[in-house]
């Protein structure tokens, strides 16, 4: 019941490469880092206000 070792990492990249092909990887990779960017700035509590239409100061307040 160990980890994951050598032959294991090995046999999941070369499924991932015949699945995707080379070039497709770079893409996903780039893809899987915004995403996790993105997830940490959330926890941090900062917003991407270019996906957003309005910012909270543009607002009207009630």
């Amino acid at each position: 019941m160990g980890g994951l070792g050598a032959p294991e990492i090995i046999l999941i990249i070369v499924a991932i490469l015949i699945m995707f092909g080379g070039k497709k990887i770079p893409e996903l990779m780039k893809g899987l880092g915004k995403g996790v960017k993105e997830f940490k700035d959330a926890q941090n509590g900062e917003t991407n206000t270019a996906s957003t239409t309005t910012s909270a100061e543009d607002k009207p307040k009630v």
